[in-house]
């Protein structure tokens, strides 16, 4: 599960998804172990995320349970089990304000993954 979670915040970074952050929801939920939260410039960038994730992570044999929101691409969930992805748009993520709703979660320390820009 960490390393699927490591594996997917490394591909949001090589496709440059913004303001990556991973929240540990084990102690909150058994809905999954963590969430992925990014942000994508424009719909086309956030489609290009989603499809990055299900192009790298297919090639490792893994693949999504549940994907939604591709079509409007303001805010693409994508459920591989353990670990739920959040892609947003700027003004989506501000308005759900995710990491407040689930502001009790643990912010996992991810600077050892992403590259600097």
């Amino acid at each position: 599960m960490e390393q699927l979670m490591e594996n997917i915040v490394k591909i949001l970074d090589d496709k440059k998804g913004i303001d990556i952050k991973v929240l540990d929801i084990r102690e909150l939920t058994t809905m999954a172990d963590y969430f992925v939260i990014c942000t994508g410039t424009s719909s086309p960038h956030i489609k290009a995320l989603s499809d990055e994730l299900d192009e790298k992570l297919s090639e490792k044999g893994i693949s999504f349970l549940s994907k939604e929101g591709f079509q409007t691409a303001n805010w693409i969930l994508m459920d591989y089990d353990n670990v739920i992805v959040h892609i947003f748009s700027e003004e989506t993520r501000e308005f759900y304000s995710i990491e407040n709703l689930w502001s009790d979660a643990k912010d996992v320390d991810i600077s050892d993954l992403i590259k600097e820009n």
